[in-house]
């Protein structure tokens, strides 16, 4: 499989994100994105040879699951922190610089997990500086900085905590026990926007017109003058990601839609009108929905339709890519060697693409795709999060109904029926989905919910009574959610009234469910898709 081209904004000076596997990496870059600069995530076996081949312009130590004296812990360069660029220590990050530069990180037994008090000495500082000399944090530790390393001034401390936040301010070194990147410290992002322009000295010049600006010009010279594909599913992702292209190639790119008979009522009515009628561009219409289901037929468990589903989208591609040839002019035609999709970040994330980073589930587009793939990825969006994503769709000219478009995963309905996928179970979800959409709308809630999954809980029944008689039918549940970025998420707290409309509507309308639930579950621990 060949490598796709690095995404968005890497033509400016990075800020680098050492992952030492933290939950959090990739909420620190997107922090320091807030702060209208480029960051990337880079691993924490990242050689200071390579550190400074990026050049960046300053660099931030996640946190992290180990304790430095843990067998196997993650550990850094120890060139890195000799290079002269401005560096940030988070929690374990945090730990790892204190260590390494002759500090005492004391196993203390204590542990501050959660909403801590924490108290500014008065050190001059140009990460602290302006603050409240008393504030509520966000802590995750066990280990704790007992000494800081020489040249250092102790910037704050807590009641467990002698060294919370250290600065050489010569040597342009910070560091925080606490989590900056979560909204529950209270200043974080102050220290965030402080240590880029104040300690690092950074403009807060990365806009969505750069990142426009820098991916054409990636893009024009990955694809040359050939010709490109984009998978186009209708969504803002891949949306976004074709408008981006045909900005920098033109009328290289055609767009393929692929029915492959898991899109919910109207969907691919409105791509073939919407998208179009915007963009102008070439779409090719692939009708698919048998070669999907028979490859789907017997098969309940998520991982494995997820990989199905990525393997015949691409096998969906390749036969577009076959048809195109065939109908060049002059007869042999030109292979198509590049396909675009509209990865994100997170999709990225949760495949177990980070460092040391879990597989939660494979995304179609990253851990589903087969091993035999022919293409050459284009994946402009591939470093990005939704909200940046719709960001550069508006800059780009996109109209609101496709940038303002709730997300839609690629696997469609398979993702959201828990058992094997049947027409029989399709029609029955793709009518309650309906339902839902058309309630919440009416109710105005659009803007307030980031994504409303409706699921099947097809392997399992309930009894229940319709028409005086007894029914033995399927649960359905409504997963409304709100979130920033899709890294974490809350439950929407929808009016009873709406919620009563839906479900009425639903196990009156709808034949086969006679109950409608609510997931009032959180990311973490569940994600947003129960598959």
């Amino acid at each position: 499989m060949t490598e796709s081209v690095p995404a968005a904004g890497t033509a400016a000076r990075p800020v680098l994100v050492v992952d030492f596997g933290a939950q959090y990496a990739q909420l620190i870059a997107r922090r320091v994105r807030e702060a209208d600069v480029y960051s990337e995530i880079v691993p924490h076996t990242i050689s200071a040879d390579e550190v400074r081949a990026k050049d960046p312009a300053a660099i931030i130590l996640s946190g992290g699951p180990s304790s430095v004296y843990a067998e196997g812990a993650p550990s850094l360069d120890p060139g890195i922190l000799g290079l002269g660029v401005p560096t940030l220590g988070i929690c374990y990050g945090f730990q790892v610089m204190a260590t390494q530069l002759g500090g005492e990180v004391a196993r203390t037994g204590r542990r501050e997990y959660g909403s801590t008090h924490a108290t500014l000495t008065g050190e001059d500082s140009s990460i602290l500086a302006g603050q409240p000399a008393e504030q509520t944090v966000w802590m995750s530790h066990g280990d704790s900085v007992a000494r800081a390393p020489e040249g250092f001034a102790v910037l704050a401390t807590t009641a467990d905590t002698p060294v919370a936040a250290f600065a050489d301010e010569r040597r342009h070194l910070y560091g925080v026990q606490w989590h900056p990147e979560v909204l529950h410290s209270e200043h974080g992002q102050e220290v965030m926007s402080a240590f880029l322009h104040d300690a690092a000295g950074i403009a807060d010049d990365w806009t969505a017109g750069s990142i426009i600006q820098e991916q054409v010009e990636r893009i024009r010279a990955q694809i040359g003058d050939k010709k490109v594909i984009c998978g186009l599913s209708g969504g803002v992702d891949s949306a976004v990601a074709a408008a981006l292209v045909q900005e920098a190639v033109g009328d290289q790119l055609i767009c393929v839609f692929v029915d492959h008979g898991l899109l919910r009522q109207g969907e691919r009515t409105q791509v073939e009108r919407d998208f179009v009628a915007v963009t102008g561009v070439r779409l090719v219409t692939v009708d698919a929905r048998e070669q999907f289901l028979t490859a789907l037929a017997g098969v309940s468990e998520p991982e494995q339709k997820r990989k199905i589903i990525g393997r015949e989208f691409i096998r969906s591609f390749e036969q577009a890519q076959l048809e195109l040839v065939r109908e060049a002019q002059d007869g042999d035609g030109e292979e198509v060697r590049f396909l675009v999709q509209g990865t994100l970040y997170p999709d990225v994330v949760e495949s177990g693409g980070g460092s040391g980073t879990a597989n939660i589930k494979s995304h179609h587009n990253v851990g589903g795709l087969p091993d035999d793939l022919r293409f050459e990825l284009v994946e402009p969006l591939r470093t990005l999060f939704k909200d940046e994503v719709r960001a550069i769709g508006r800059e780009l000219g996109l109209p609101e109904e496709i940038v303002g478009r709730q997300p839609f995963p690629g696997p469609g309905l398979g993702i959201r029926i828990i058992g094997e996928v049947t027409q029989e179970r399709l029609d029955l979800l793709r009518e309650a989905d309906a339902i839902v959409r058309v309630e919440l709308t009416e109710a105005g809630l659009d803007q307030e919910i980031w994504q409303c999954p409706v699921v099947l809980l097809a392997d399992v029944r309930s009894v229940g009574v319709q028409g005086d008689g007894r029914t033995y039918g399927h649960p359905i549940v409504l997963r409304p959610v709100s979130s920033e970025d899709a890294m974490t998420a809350d439950w929407t707290r929808v009016p009873y009234g709406v919620l009563a409309r839906i479900s009425n509507r639903i196990t009156n309308e709808v034949e086969g469910v006679n109950r409608v639930v609510l997931d009032v579950t959180s990311k973490p621990p569940g994600t947003i898709e129960w598959e």
